[in-house]
């Protein structure tokens, strides 16, 4: 089956395959050497030039478990968080802060529309107890890529904390970490990484890590600096996914011989490709061009064609697609293009698409 959702993805044989290798206790010294190579990869394709400022911490849970983890390890005593708002994820953060009575009013924007970074300074001076500002970098609610850097200097400009949750950027669009001084961002193997769900991680700076360690602990599975310390032993705190493990590890090398910046610009031009086919079968996308990532293209759905009939067909031909969200769940569909892809599957996926609707409009 071909998954054009935005993953878990299509993986390689060759990760497929690392599954399979002997079980390993999380306890013994090949496992913590295992843990070890993967934050160290991490940090060499995400922050090169810059690994020593940084640190790599993984958890056992999906790419929520990494941003929950960051958030609530992030405040002290008697700060907030002000959450930049334009979509599904970006709510999401707004409710694991909720629970804890830790936000400030959010900036929220309509699904369509980009933070304005003059709107967020204003805010900032008018909450002097915001000490995290947190922002989705890649919204898939829509496929709308939020300006990452133009916010990031203005939460440094007020010397405040970013987290940035990239749980379906890092690996497919470009992300100047230290260049930008984000303290935190979170990601998880199973996207663009092309890797298995089931474990994520946090990227931090490590002078923000050390902070940390005087912060309350909300969490006694998602306390960062828990994790962090245990790193300092070859350690974890808890049974990690070992078998998961390989896998990532495995996958990240297959990150590091293709090149991150090659990975973003096969995705690019896969994306580019869906586009082109359905502009000229007249299916028309949701956001503006310069808006869209490169790795989910959100589509109105085509006049006559529900999203369940337009779903199931295209399944029966080998193929799965992605249903809108909240509001947008029955006007919209969407076309994730990161895994394991070749260009086949993507002229077999669209091939199939107008099959589909051909068969659509004939009946109509």
């Amino acid at each position: 089956m071909i998954l054009l959702n935005p993953g878990p993805v299509n993986v390689s044989e060759r990760v497929r395959k690392a599954l399979n290798r002997p079980d390993l206790c999380h306890r013994e010294p090949e496992c913590a050497e295992l843990l070890q190579g993967i934050r160290q990869k991490l940090l060499k394709a995400f922050l090169p030039g810059a690994e020593s400022e940084y640190t790599a911490v993984l958890l056992t849970g999906s790419g929520t478990a990494a941003v929950e983890a960051a958030v609530l390890s992030s405040v002290p005593h008697g700060k907030r968080v002000l959450v930049l708002n334009n979509g599904i994820y970006g709510e999401r953060i707004t409710s694991m802060v909720g629970v804890h009575r830790l936000a400030v009013p959010e900036l929220k924007m309509d699904w369509t529309k980009r933070p304005d970074p003059e709107q967020l300074r204003l805010a900032l001076r008018q909450h002097p107890e915001v000490h995290v500002v947190a922002m989705v970098h890649h919204e898939t609610t829509t496929g709308l890529i939020n300006p990452v850097k133009d916010i990031a200097d203005v939460v440094d400009s007020q010397n405040r904390a970013f987290l940035v949750d990239s749980v379906s950027g890092l690996g497919g669009e470009p992300l100047d970490i230290a260049g930008s001084h984000m303290y935190m961002v979170a990601g998880t193997a199973g996207k663009c990484i092309q890797g298995f769900p089931g474990m994520s991680f946090v990227l931090v700076r490590k002078g923000f890590m050390e902070r940390m360690k005087s912060y309350p602990k909300r969490s006694w599975y998602l306390h960062l600096p828990h994790y962090y310390e245990s790193d300092q032993v070859a350690s974890m705190p808890f049974t990690p996914a070992v078998q998961v493990a390989y896998a990532f590890n495995e996958a990240l090398d297959e990150l590091l011989e293709e090149g991150v910046a090659n990975r973003i610009q096969r995705y690019k031009k896969a994306s580019a490709r869906i586009r082109q086919r359905m502009k000229e079968l007249g299916v028309k996308p949701f956001l503006p061009a310069d808006h869209q990532s490169n790795t989910i293209t959100c589509f109105h759905l085509p006049n006559g064609l529900a999203y369940q009939t337009l779903h199931d067909r295209l399944k029966e031909q080998g193929y799965v697609i992605y249903a809108g969200q909240g509001q947008l769940e029955s006007t919209v569909f969407r076309v994730a293009n990161m895994g394991a892809l070749s260009p086949q599957d993507i002229e077999g996926f669209l091939a199939a698409f107008q099959k589909v609707l051909e068969a659509t409009t004939v009946r109509a």
